[in-house]
């Protein structure tokens, strides 16, 4: 029963590191893209900050679903009997 709950453990801190390593190499990429446009075209900046936003926002969203399934698996895990 413990080594189930040991690589409970394991398996979502991998869930949550790797989401978020995932997340910040999106967001840093997509915000060297976004300064990269605006530079070109400056008139656009506005656009484009809007749909940075935005983009941020989804990249978010699915790292903090990982976290709520990690989460759910730490603490009301479907797979341990009791």
């Amino acid at each position: 029963m413990e080594h189930v709950l040991g690589f409970v453990a394991l398996a979502a801190g991998l869930i949550i590191g790797l989401g978020a390593i995932g997340a910040c190499i999106g967001i840093g990429i997509m915000g060297s893209k976004y300064l990269e446009a605006a530079a070109r075209q400056p008139e656009l900046m506005n656009e484009l900050q809007t749909k940075m936003f935005l983009l941020a926002g989804l990249i978010d969203a699915a790292f903090l679903i990982g976290v709520g399934i990690a989460m759910m698996f730490a603490f009301a895990n479907p797979f341990v009997l009791q």
